[in-house]
């Protein structure tokens, strides 16, 4: 856990005397981690009574085909590729811009496991 407030230093090095403490709101959560398995999803709740879907697992993803835009659910047999983090492609976690092995062929997910609960992914080519 993180807090991501405002730092107690400004920029010149001064100290910035904080009108108010640390609030329960300003402390960021630890990561969703998604991993290729069965489905597990996590409910969140946010500000303002609101919620977000953390996908723990995932074995399905949402596959666009961009030339004739069709979209199938196809499985998910394991991470290629990771911009990220390449630590990631040994564990196999899903983030947004990792590349997949698919049934169909390789894709690119776009969407964001852990904030969204779902895997949409962009077929290459």
């Amino acid at each position: 856990m993180q807090w991501q407030g405002e730092s107690v230093r400004k920029i010149t090095g001064g100290r910035r005397r904080p009108a108010q403490m640390k609030r329960r709101t300003e402390i960021g959560l630890a990561p969703a981690d998604t991993h290729i398995g069965d489905d597990r999803r996590k409910n969140i709740r946010t500000t303002g009574a609101n919620q977000k879907v953390r996908a723990l697992r995932a074995s399905f993803a949402n596959v666009t085909n961009l030339t004739n835009g069709e979209c199938k659910k196809v499985k998910i047999a394991s991470v290629v590729e990771n911009g990220a983090n390449p630590n990631y492609v040994r564990r196999n976690l899903l983030t947004k811009g990792a590349i997949i092995k698919t049934e169909i062929g390789n894709a690119r997910i776009m969407s964001r496991p852990g904030q969204d609960g779902v895997i949409n992914a962009v077929l290459l080519e």
